[in-house]
């Protein structure tokens, strides 16, 4: 068993995609306060160029997750 399903088997019980994204799906104002809340704290604590490293770092991100995405979202899915 590798380290990341040990982990999610573990906590949580199913993979931590399917976990974000049922919060995704059941509280989406809650989701993009929290990006918020996370850029206001970048910013506080590192200035424009935490906000920057952090841009670049999430656009790698989310360019890659668009390789995972194209699936049906399903309630409770399991892994």
């Amino acid at each position: 068993m590798n380290l990341y399903k040990a982990l999610w088997s573990r906590v949580g019980g199913r993979q931590w995609t399917y976990i974000w994204r049922d919060l995704w799906a059941q509280a989406e104002i809650m989701m993009q306060a929290l990006w918020f809340l996370t850029g206001v704290a970048i910013y506080h604590f590192f200035g424009w160029w935490g906000v920057g490293i952090f841009w670049i770092f999430y656009t790698y991100g989310y360019i890659n997750g668009h390789f995972f995405w194209g699936t049906k979202w399903i309630k409770g899915q399991k892994g």
